[in-house]
């Protein structure tokens, strides 16, 4: 009778581990999902630049330094090879881009070109779609990071080595206020 109780504990104990080391996997490749998803939006992004560059070009070429920061982020984009290196040069190409945005802002003619426009509108959609990603990935994060920490899922992770995954976070150039002047 003993043993039926044993193993009984043991059949327990087991199942509860293969839940939660179940419910660890699943997150995990949540994380991963998400980070796709951003990793898609971001590409969209990067496929966009060089035809707002050209078309900035035609208007500003005198404005080489901020273009040629637009096109040095892009290409850092281009070289990262994990996700926190794509969410470090993804910060550097949006400062980049907001730049060269307020750039145009000196050259009406540049505003009213149709093309530059249509970009620009691209763009702007594509950093929404951005933002819903991240926001996502972050979410997904919380709860794969909550479930690595907290105990008893926390003995499960350590021992399958499950770690801690990095949120998408903001530069803190990002964080400050900009200064509007008229």
């Amino acid at each position: 009778m003993e043993w039926i109780i044993l193993l009984g504990v043991l059949a327990v104990i087991a199942l509860a581990v293969a839940g939660i080391y179940n419910s660890l996997v699943s997150l995990r490749n949540r994380v991963k999902d998400s980070w796709a998803q951003i990793d898609v939006q971001l590409k969209r992004r990067f496929d966009l630049i060089p035809n707002l560059v050209n078309t900035v070009k035609g208007y500003a070429a005198h404005e080489k330094e901020t273009l040629e920061a637009v096109i040095n982020a892009r290409n850092r984009f281009t070289q990262a090879s994990t996700p926190a290196e794509e969410m470090e040069s993804n910060n550097q190409l949006t400062s980049a881009l907001s730049r060269l945005f307020a750039l145009a802002e000196s050259y009406p003619d540049l505003k009213a070109n149709q093309n530059f426009m249509n970009l620009q509108e691209e763009l702007s959609n594509t950093e929404d779609k951005i933002s819903f990603a991240r926001q996502f990935y972050n979410d997904t994060v919380l709860m794969y990071n909550n479930k690595v920490q907290m105990f008893p899922s926390n003995i499960v992770a350590g021992i399958f080595r499950f770690t801690e995954e990095k949120f998408f976070e903001v530069e803190d150039s990002a964080r400050e206020t900009p200064n509007v002047t008229f």
